[in-house]
């Protein structure tokens, strides 16, 4: 191509490097261009929050102008920022690879509190400008006090730091592109999974003109097609829902393992409690629309879930259900005893690691007084143990998300492999962290409590069954059989494999935590 091309892009710094990527990957491909910068009506607005300025593309519609009258060749935009339909003459000719879409939780060291989940101190003001991240926020801590917050990334980062806020909340890509120092300020990273991302989170857009075949062509040595499927379908959720960037939707599109998975996360308003979904599927074809209908305000429910432990009045799981006028049945067909009362203070003395794989586990291991090396690091297996440690003033270094134990196994042998980890629990375990770790790790098992199965449990009539461990199902079926109606959700493989063994059919949640039993209850 003989032409210097013109990208447009707006003047943030983010922007800024937004744009000298694309030239400088044109560069690579012997295509010259250089930059002009034009000025948007979300750079200009700083008074109002997005759900009060009017129309769509905020930070778009001047840089689409100029493409459509000739003044630029191409236009560089953060894709989530972009109306899911194009003006009629340009076109997305290609996408970037996609940063990671985690978002996060930056909080002033002295407003920091281990015991709350995202550590941040009660009642804490937040700042955003997002009704998706405000909806999320709020559902799983209702005190914070949600802020507005405008600006671009070392604006908001000053506000901070100016003490106008105890945290705020960014997208890591824009951190990770900029490549800011955070060390002043406890950073909290909340995973796509954890708290959803807006659609096409984390990837560029590079817009052109319909009729400049040349150009599309050149540009598709940068176009990342595995990206732009994945995305297609969160931006057609976004479309299907008629939303901007003030709806309070989050969607993330991933393929993992040859299938493809969606999490989405849709509240009425800002202040609203989100329903959440979880859906697999082995292709993007009619992904989108299935998505979208089971979010229709018409579509029937189950009248009443059973859940084999205990749910708290406050608890996510059941304010979840209770928006859904879903009735919950809870009660643990389990009990729990100590096994010991004392810790020999020795046995402790080298460990690098302790695991937990249930909440219980943490609480009785707790109950002893451990007398702890300084230096010891925490594991746990779901956000649940998460919590309980949190509450003990302790933070995890390793967090095992998902239901498959082989991979969390995996994931944190890469961490502990050759030391020495101490593994709080049951009597009889299952075994499963440890059955990944490498022959060179010295593995203590600390039997802390042991389960003992209720006598002659009741049956339930609730349209799904939720069985929390292998125990749960135990002590159920010695008394009971499932009614045809009923339906199955089993915490974790291992409970699974007692359905399998009696031919069951279940549905497994992502995660094995209130979280995902809401998203796999709102699924059926």
């Amino acid at each position: 191509m003989d032409r210097t091309l013109i990208i447009g892009t707006r003047g943030s710094e983010l922007a800024l490097w937004q744009a000298n990527f694309v030239k400088d990957s044109l560069a690579a491909i012997n295509i010259k261009a250089e930059l002009k910068i034009i000025k948007t009506q979300g750079d200009r607005i700083l008074n109002l929050s997005f759900d009060k300025l009017e129309g769509k593309g905020f930070f778009t519609k001047e840089l689409e102008e100029e493409l459509l009258a000739g003044t630029i060749d191409l236009a560089v935009h953060s894709h989530k920022d972009l109306p899911t339909e194009n003006p009629p003459g340009l076109i997305i000719a290609a996408v970037s690879e996609r940063e990671d879409p985690a978002e996060l939780l930056l909080i002033l060291k002295d407003c920091v509190d281990v015991r709350q989940k995202l550590s941040v101190k009660y009642g804490a003001i937040v700042g955003t400008s997002s009704n998706r991240r405000k909806a999320q926020l709020l559902a799983v801590r209702p005190d914070l006090e949600i802020e507005d917050l405008r600006g671009n990334v070392p604006t908001r980062i000053g506000k901070l730091r100016d003490e106008d806020y105890d945290a705020i909340m960014l997208a890591k890509a824009g951190v990770a592109r900029l490549g800011l120092d955070l060390s002043e300020f406890h950073v909290e990273e909340l995973t796509p999974t954890e708290l959803i991302p807006a659609p096409a989170q984390g990837a560029l857009a590079i817009q052109i003109r319909e009729n400049d075949p040349e150009l599309f062509n050149a540009l598709q040595a940068l176009h990342h097609a595995d990206v732009a499927e994945e995305l297609a379908v969160e931006r057609k959720v976004l479309k299907l829902f008629g939303g901007g960037c003030h709806l309070p939707l989050g969607c993330y599109c991933r393929k993992d393992d040859g299938k493809f998975q969606v999490f989405t996360s849709k509240a009425d308003t800002g202040e609203g409690f989100p329903d959440r979904l979880f859906v697999e599927a082995d292709t993007t074809e009619g992904l989108a629309e299935k998505i979208v209908a089971r979010f229709d305000a018409g579509r029937k429910h189950p009248a009443k879930v059973f859940i084999s432990r205990e749910v708290s009045e406050n608890s996510y799981f059941r304010k979840a259900l209770s928006k859904n006028n879903i009735e919950i049945e809870a009660r643990s067909l389990i009990r729990t005893v100590a096994v010991i009362t004392k810790l020999d203070p020795f046995i402790l003395r080298n460990t690098d690691w302790v695991f937990f794989t249930s909440k219980n586990a943490v609480e009785y291991f707790f109950k002893l007084d451990p007398q702890l090396p300084k230096k010891v690091k925490f594991g746990v297996m779901g956000s649940g143990s998460e919590d309980a440690l949190r509450r003990h003033g302790y933070f995890a270094e390793f967090t095992g998300e998902g239901t498959d134990t082989a991979d969390v196994a995996a994931e944190f042998a890469a961490l502990a492999n050759g030391t020495t980890v101490t593994f709080p629990g049951a009597a009889s375990p299952m075994r499963s962290i440890h059955q990944g770790l490498s022959a060179d790790t010295k593995i203590i098992d600390l039997p802390v409590y042991e389960t003992v199965l209720e006598e002659d449990v009741e049956a339930s009539s609730a349209d799904v069954m939720i069985f929390t461990s292998p125990s749960n199902v135990d002590a159920y079926f010695v008394d009971n059989l499932l009614d045809p109606h009923q339906k199955v959700i089993a915490i974790g493989k291992s409970t699974g494999k007692k359905f399998d063994e009696m031919g069951v059919r279940y549905t497994l949640p992502f995660s094995p935590d209130e979280v995902g039993l809401a998203e796999a209850v709102f699924g059926i």
